[in-house]
């Protein structure tokens, strides 16, 4: 969820930030000449210098997508669990 003073940026200003920093820009002086937080110009350099991409999906280990991967089915098998369990209480009851 966003805060109210939150804003969006595109990923052509987001990578524009992260070759300002490559190119040897600190990430202090970016962040005081664009009003951005110094964690904003790391994060977005992190996840650009790591993948070209600054989706989270993008940007997880593999270990991480499995964890997700493995909780989503989790959720659907108790889910399918929990409609088997009123079905076999409806045909107990005919």
């Amino acid at each position: 969820m966003r805060g109210q003073n939150q804003r969006s940026y595109t990923d052509e200003f987001r990578e524009q930030i992260a070759k300002l920093v490559m190119s040897g820009k600190s990430a202090g002086q970016i962040a005081a000449e664009y009003g951005i937080s110094k964690a904003t110009v790391n994060a977005w350099t992190s996840k650009y210098t790591r993948s070209g991409s600054f989706r989270d999906a993008d940007n997880r280990t593999p270990e991480e997508a499995e964890l997700i991967r493995l909780r989503k089915d989790n959720k659907q098998l108790r889910m399918e669990v929990d409609l088997l369990k009123q079905c076999a209480l409806i045909m107990a009851r005919r």
